[in-house]
């Protein structure tokens, strides 16, 4: 997905909710910081989202814009509906939102997940494919041990999964950073 297209998603999950602020959880969380992330974090082709105020139109935006739907086939990416349950997040995540509001979301608001947040977000889901994101972003030097470190104190894991993260932490930064270029 390109930053073009999640701005589109943006638009079309704000009028389909008729809510002006749609919240970015997934791995295309990372085009609000980063519009020209590394190609390796954009290979997804669905924004997990959800709107911010009217949560319970979830579902909407999903069956109207979601996978499958006539919106995926024309546009070849989607929307997925979700709820803020989806992201095991550090505290104060919602404080630290990166904003895209451009010409293409016409008005409307999309509410990205900051990167660190959503980084960790991922060590807790333990997916391959987050796993891959991971190692992906930490390469590329688009965050910061210390801070991910830092936020992860502030998260309300158990012993073993927080040990777990922080081992995973502690092997995606002993590969040699890439910096974005």
């Amino acid at each position: 997905m390109t930053r073009a297209q999640l701005e589109h998603v943006i638009r079309a999950a704000a009028t389909i909710a008729d809510d002006d602020e749609i919240v970015v959880l997934g791995s295309q969380a990372v085009l609000g910081q980063f519009p020209e992330a590394p190609a390796e974090l954009l290979v997804s082709n669905a924004a997990d989202v959800y709107p911010k105020n009217h949560v319970e139109r979830s579902d909407l935006v999903d069956g109207s814009i979601g996978e499958l739907s006539p919106f995926h086939e024309m546009y070849g990416y989607y929307a997925q509906g979700v709820g803020p349950e989806t992201a095991t997040l550090p505290p104060g995540w919602q404080d630290r939102l990166v904003v895209v509001e451009t010409p293409r979301t016409r008005g409307r608001r999309g509410l990205c997940l900051e990167v660190h947040d959503l980084v960790l977000s991922k060590y807790v889901a333990h997916r391959d494919k987050d796993l891959r994101f991971n190692r992906t972003a930490a390469r590329h030097g688009l965050v910061d041990r210390a801070i991910l470190e830092e936020r992860l104190e502030t998260m309300y894991l158990d012993e073993t999964l927080e040990r777990e993260v922080r081992r995973r932490i502690e092997d995606d930064f002993a590969v040699p950073l890439r910096p974005l270029s």
